[in-house]
């Protein structure tokens, strides 16, 4: 039998007991053997072990793969620590062999590497249960970001430089939805105008969607509109743009690229939409008046 089964079976009734005793004699200690702590792999942790316990830690699903230094699987190879894994677990377990030894085990889960540095200690932890990791997307929408001009600014300048910032530094738009419609965009007619909606971003954190869009002049004259009228339908609900980019012109039988974007509610609360919806872009233009070259011209004199 593996020594460290021994272990856990020779100790298990004293285990038992202790646990039982302590837990009605001094409730605050039990949380110090157990810990409960958030996936980081830019994080060290260190786990205290000891010859007399066993250590058992537990990761969200099955284990990848453990590699370690000094450490023994068989109890028969010498090394500062013995630990216990079978393969297609999320679990393993582990205890020191040596008085005041260290080393360090490299877990690979999720396509991740978590580094555990276990040192021997007269005070182990008996059980570290870790979690997943934080979801970005939700961390940034439980974030109260106060949404100013400057704000606004950064998410559109953030939405046009979006390609280029996905391919160079991919970790500054990792909170930004995206989806691109260039292949095929939504069109809006309009009658005299269109509308294409080519890319739709969402910032979380901002609770704003950023939307890049054509304007498509389907006359002969040019159109106007005002930059600040855009307006998005999804449903029943209307929001008014919190911001824009555009020109206020449209030429004759061309298009013209704006950049639009709509932040919470009316009411001051927050809209989380989905960049999933079908959306409907309003917008008011007309075309430019031209001089009435008809009117008559004054005379001089009487016949």
């Amino acid at each position: 039998m593996n020594p460290l089964s021994n272990i856990l079976l020779n100790h298990g009734v004293a285990l038992a007991l202790s646990l039982s005793s302590s837990a009605s004699a001094n409730n605050a200690e039990a949380p110090k053997a157990i810990h409960e702590m958030p996936l980081d792999e830019h994080r060290v942790y260190t786990v205290p072990v000891s010859v007399a316990r066993v250590t058992t830690v537990s990761f969200p699903t099955p284990i990848a793969a453990i590699d370690a230094a000094l450490v023994t699987t068989d109890g028969k190879t010498a090394g500062l620590f013995q630990l216990a894994h079978q393969p297609g677990t999320a679990f393993f377990s582990v205890r020191s062999l040596i008085k005041d030894a260290t080393t360090n085990v490299n877990v690979r889960w999720n396509n991740k590497t978590y580094v555990l540095e276990l040192k021997d200690s007269a005070a182990p932890v008996l059980s570290l249960i870790f979690q997943p990791p934080p979801d970005p997307r939700l961390a940034a929408s439980n974030q109260q970001t106060p949404v100013t001009p400057v704000t606004l600014l950064s998410t559109l300048d953030m939405a046009k430089a979006y390609p280029v910032l996905k391919e160079s530094q991919p970790q500054a738009v990792i909170e930004i939805a995206y989806v691109d419609h260039r292949a095929k965009p939504p069109v809006m007619d309009h009658g005299h105008f269109h509308i294409l909606l080519e890319e739709a971003f969402r910032f979380d954190a901002q609770d704003t969607l950023v939307f890049r869009v054509l304007l498509r002049n389907t006359t002969d004259s040019e159109l106007r509109y005002d930059p600040g009228s855009f307006m998005l339908r999804v449903g029943e609900q209307r929001f008014n743009a919190s911001i824009s980019d555009a020109s206020g012109v449209i030429p004759p039988n061309k298009d013209a690229v704006a950049y639009f974007a709509v932040t919470g509610t009316s009411s001051g609360g927050r809209n989380d939409l989905s960049l999933q919806n079908d959306f409907m872009i309003v917008l008011d233009a007309m075309a430019t008046p031209n001089p009435d070259k008809s009117q008559p011209s004054s005379k001089k004199g009487n016949k």
